[in-house]
């Protein structure tokens, strides 16, 4: 069996930077990777299925359309495995989940079949957020998500990562959002602490936080819990939402932190960067 990690992805900021003729937004962004995600595997078999199981597997149905099926068909159309998807992180939540896992399969199921073929440009016909999440690191985000280049050097941080439990459809978000285009963003090569990272980020914005708060104002009841925890440095809303997330100097300050949340039906995790080691698929 062959077991990749599909972390979740953050968006630290996200401008909506202009349109294209096809409807597609243009997109400026730093995502990120947080240590906590799905974890897929596969194994040879004479068909190619996929089982999911996890805390939120019972509301994702491995239908023939799922995001990991169409990469195992995109990479190899008559390739089979037996895979396996446990879902920890929220369905449909600005954080990712389901380009990671595609990305996982893809890093999987290469190495099961064997195959050397290059995964960036089939990742990138299978969603925007599908090439930053198959490279696994921090980057800055352009076009429609496709576009990546290199993210200032981070220093060390905490997070944490809220979800409400609500689901906002992403173009009715995009739908719902009436303002002016907004500049790319302009960082240094590097932040000397979380403080300095927190304070240029505090300078930039999610231009689909307003709108997703208008379609679903539980998001604004989260930005407003987070903002009250101690030690932290920033609040924003992740991708089209409904997950947010909170920055704090350590790793150790988010987890003692995340001690205060008291919402029972709000999931939510805390620690650092997911910082993959050499002999992780």
């Amino acid at each position: 069996m062959l077991q990749s990690f599909a972390p979740a992805k953050v968006n630290l900021h996200l401008h909506v930077t202009g349109k294209r003729a096809d409807g597609y937004h243009l997109l400026d962004s730093l995502a990120v990777f947080p240590n906590v995600g799905d974890v897929l595997s596969a194994t040879p078999a004479d068909t190619l299925s996929l089982t999911i199981n996890g805390p939120f597997g019972e509301s994702l149905a491995a239908e023939p359309d799922n995001l990991v099926l169409r990469a195992a068909r995109a990479l190899n159309p008559t390739g089979t495995a037996a895979i396996t998807l446990t879902k920890n992180l929220p369905i449909a939540s600005g954080i990712g989940g389901g380009s990671s896992d595609a990305a996982a399969a893809l890093r999987v199921l290469a190495k099961l079949w064997n195959l050397n073929t290059p995964l960036h440009p089939i990742a990138a016909t299978l969603g925007a957020d599908v090439p930053v999440c198959l490279a696994r690191h921090s980057a800055n985000m352009s076009g429609i998500g496709e576009i990546l280049s290199p993210a200032p050097i981070l220093p060390s941080f905490g997070i944490i990562l809220v979800n409400p439990g609500v689901h906002v459809a992403t173009p009715a978000v995009f739908k719902a959002r009436h303002a002016a285009f907004t500049p790319a963003a302009l960082f240094p090569h590097s932040w000397p602490n979380a403080e300095a990272m927190a304070d240029a980020l505090s300078r930039t914005r999610n231009d689909l936080e307003p709108p997703a708060i208008s379609l679903a104002p539980v998001i604004g009841d989260v930005l407003t819990t987070l903002k009250t925890l101690p030690n932290c440095l920033l609040a924003r809303m992740s991708g089209s939402g409904a997950t947010c997330f909170a920055i704090f100097p350590t790793p150790a300050a988010a987890a003692t932190a995340a001690s205060h949340l008291s919402p029972p039906n709000w999931w939510h995790w805390a620690g650092g960067l997911y910082e993959p080691a050499p002999t992780d698929i």
